[in-house]
C-alpha cells in the first residue's frame, strides 16, 4: 500500500515563512503515518496575492520556498508535489509545481498549461502558459501533473494516461465567485461538481488522483484523493489539516490489463 496526505489549508496572504511553518505543522501531526507522497496546494506559500507573484517569483531552481520543502521531504521521508510557486526565467513567469523526492532531490517540474482566463480570470496577464505535458517517475511509480484548471481539459489527463502515469496529482486552488461562495447552497453545487469531474478523470482514465486545494479566500476546499473505481478515499471538505488515505497501485495495473484505456484513441 501507498501513503498518500493532502495538506489542505488556508495560506496567510504573501506570508511565505509563516506558511511553510503550516507545512511542517501538518506534516508533523501526521509523522506518526505511512507518508510515500504529500501534495500541497497551488500557491500554498503565498495564497493568491498577485503582489507576491510579480514582486517575489523564485528562481529556476523554486528559491527559498522550494529548497525548504526540499528538507522537509528529506526529513519526513517523503515525496512531496510542491503545491505551485511562481517561477522566474528569464523574463516570463510561470505558475509550477516541484516534485520533490524523499532524498530531498528536484525529481522534475511542471508549468501549468491551461491559464484560468475566464469567468473573471486574469492569470494570463501574468503567467506564461507551460508548453509540456510531464509524468515523474518516483520510487512509488509514475506520477502524472496538472494544475487547478488543466482539469477541464481531459485530453491533458488522457495523454498523462498514456504516458504511464498511475496517479495524477492535481495542487488547486479552485475559486469560485464571492456570490457563490456566500450562499450555502450554491456552494455545495459547486463542490458537488468539484468532486463529479474529479471521480470522472479517475474512472476515464484508471488512475488514482489526488487533488489538493486551498480553503478559505473562495477556495472551496474538498482536497480529495480518489480511486480509479470513482470511491472517494479522502475527503477534506472545508477543514485545515492533513487528509490521509492507502491507494493500491495494483489496483490501477489489473484495471489497465483488462481495459487498456490509455493505448485506445
Amino acid at each position: 500500500m501507498t501513503g498518500i496526505l493532502n495538506i489542505q489549508f488556508k495560506p496567510t496572504l504573501s506570508k511565505k515563512d509563516i506558511n511553510l511553518k503550516k507545512v511542517e505543522y501538518y506534516l508533523e501531526k501526521s509523522s506518526d503515518k505511512k507518508l510515500d507522497l504529500v501534495v500541497l496546494p497551488e500557491f500554498f506559500s503565498t495564497g493568491i496575492d498577485h503582489n507576491s507573484f510579480l514582486n517575489e517569483p523564485e528562481n529556476e531552481q523554486g528559491g527559498e520556498t522550494i529548497s525548504r520543502i526540499c528538507k522537509l521531504a528529506k526529513k519526513y521521508n517523503t515525496n512531496i508535489v510542491a503545491g505551485t510557486v511562481i517561477e522566474k526565467s528569464g523574463e516570463k513567469l510561470y505558475n509550477t509545481s516541484f516534485i520533490i523526492d524523499r532524498n530531498g532531490n528536484i525529481a522534475g517540474k511542471y508549468r501549468k498549461i491551461h491559464l484560468y482566463n475566464y469567468m473573471g480570470g486574469t492569470e494570463g496577464e501574468r503567467i506564461t502558459a507551460g508548453d509540456k505535458i510531464i509524468t515523474v517517475d518516483l520510487d512509488i511509480g509514475k506520477i502524472g501533473l496538472g494544475i487547478c484548471y488543466d482539469i477541464r481539459y481531459p485530453l491533458h489527463y488522457k495523454e498523462l494516461a498514456k504516458s504511464g502515469a498511475e496517479i495524477i496529482v492535481l495542487p488547486t486552488a479552485w475559486l469560485v465567485p464571492e456570490e457563490i461562495f456566500n450562499n450555502k447552497l450554491a456552494l455545495k453545487n459547486a463542490q458537488e461538481m468539484w468532486r463529479a469531474i474529479n471521480r470522472t478523470r479517475a474512472f476515464d482514465n484508471l488512475v488514482y488522483i489526488v487533488s489538493c486545494n486551498q480553503w478559505a479566500n473562495g477556495c472551496i476546499g474538498e482536497s480529495l484523493i480518489v480511486a480509479p473505481t470513482t470511491e472517494i478515499l479522502s475527503d477534506a471538505k472545508t477543514e485545515q489539516g492533513g487528509f490521509y488515505a492507502d491507494i493500491d497501485l495494483n489496483m490501477v495495473k489489473l484495471y489497465k490489463s483488462i481495459y487498456p484505456i490509455s493505448t485506445i484513441d
